[in-house]
């Protein structure tokens, strides 16, 4: 199992809560108003001279998922060039 990590900007947000139902992945855990700095895209935080803030969305998914996954995000990239979507995946184990 898998812990996949997207980081994205605040205003992609419905775009990315629509494709990720549409591909069928409606479970998650959202975070908004993260701040930070990448390396695709201007840095995102919530003051005069950086402003803007990202969101995050946490899944836990099968290993298998994570290809279907990467496609989604590889599409949204594509569609949206130098937007900074970043994804990651983290070894999960599930406690309770």
């Amino acid at each position: 199992m898998k812990m996949f990590l997207v980081v994205y900007a605040d205003y992609f947000d419905e775009r990315i809560s629509k494709t990720f139902m549409e591909a069928g992945f409606g479970k998650y855990t959202k975070v908004h108003g993260v701040t930070g700095r990448g390396e695709e895209s201007e840095a995102k935080l919530g003051t005069h001279y950086s402003p803007g803030k990202n969101n995050s969305i946490f899944m836990a998914v099968q290993d298998e998922e994570i290809p279907r996954l990467l496609e989604v995000i590889r599409g949204l990239r594509a569609e949206y060039p130098g937007s900074g979507f970043r994804a990651f995946t983290l070894p999960l184990e599930e406690c309770i």
